[in-house]
């Protein structure tokens, strides 16, 4: 399973690139919002930072103008993916931009049907939200399996990203989903490193080695 960054933060993306460790990231309106900063600004910015695809959202609800916002967007670096919104008109739009090369993701994805309408109109990429759906009594990370298992069912090269990830519960389920991609929040990503007992065998064989010079 690769690792994409759920953030808009440079410097926090720029951090964990240095682990070695993120594949990609997605941004959308709120993460921008809150960088206090301009989508222009900050994409360029994390597009150079992260060799894989960098996933920047329109904010147009009608294909026509959803289009030419992807238009200028994959201009800015030939690894921008468009996020589109999973509606009539996004979907119209993913089939205009298939056709002409451009990769998508569809976000806001909470249903099998509206995966597959995605993906079977040329969506790269979809992403289905455990977080949200989980909120309302739903199972988030059953949906995700659903859908990979569908897709493989039926040959749909489409990938699914896991979106809305809010804690390690959901990192480990999804990992046994089959899925191809999960977008982390930072502080999540941060977590996944941590464990006590790491500490402490690590303090363990420090001391150790230290006895040992004596």
């Amino acid at each position: 399973m690769k690792i994409f960054m759920d953030t808009a933060n440079v410097e926090e993306i720029a951090r964990f690139v240095d682990w070695g460790v993120v594949y990609g990231v997605t941004t959308n309106p709120s993460l921008i919002a809150k960088t206090g900063r301009t989508q222009a600004e900050v994409i360029p910015e994390i597009a150079a930072l992260v060799e894989g695809p960098v996933s920047a959202e329109v904010i147009s609800t009608d294909c026509e103008n959803m289009v030419k916002e992807a238009h200028e967007l994959v201009k800015i670096a030939s690894n921008i993916v468009v996020k589109i919104p999973c509606i009539a008109e996004g979907l119209k739009a993913v089939k205009i931009l298939a056709a002409e090369g451009i990769k998508t993701n569809v976000t806001l994805v909470f249903s099998m049907s509206q995966a597959l309408l995605a993906a079977r109109a040329g969506a790269t990429y979809v992403s289905p939200f455990i977080g949200r759906l989980d909120d309302i009594g739903e199972d988030g990370c059953q949906l995700v399996k659903n859908i990979v298992n569908a897709f493989e069912l039926y040959g749909i090269e489409t990938e699914v990203i896991a979106a809305s990830v809010r804690n390690l519960e959901h990192v480990d389920k999804v990992m046994l989903t089959g899925c191809s991609i999960a977008t982390i929040p930072t502080k999540v990503l941060e977590s996944m490193i941590l464990h006590p007992l790491t500490d402490k065998g690590l303090a363990t064989f420090l001391a150790d080695f230290e006895k040992s010079k004596k």
